[in-house]
């Protein structure tokens, strides 16, 4: 193998799907703010999710809204300041 080509904070990350509540713990370099216990009672860094295997409608099979009103609102309002939004003339 390479040397130096790997991470250095390569460690245990919990990963948690707020949207169904479901948690894994698996090693990463993502980097993390928040912490929290897992069930060996060992704090970890912690990952937040909104959608995973778990609550994506391809690996369940059911349809499920993602709230996405409020990233396109915030994407329009952005994009409209720019030069490449169409004034009013248009």
């Amino acid at each position: 193998m390479k040397k130096d080509i790997h991470p250095g904070n390569y460690r245990f990350v919990v990963f948690k799907d707020f949207s169904c509540n479901h948690a894994f713990l698996t090693r990463s370099c993502a980097p993390t703010k928040d912490t929290i216990v897992w069930e060996d009672g060992k704090e970890y860094p912690l990952v937040k999710l909104e959608i995973s295997s778990k609550s994506h409608p391809f690996f369940t099979g059911k349809m499920k809204f993602v709230d996405t009103a409020g990233r396109i609102d915030k994407f329009n309002k952005k994009f409209a300041k720019s030069k490449f939004a169409k004034s009013e003339e248009d």
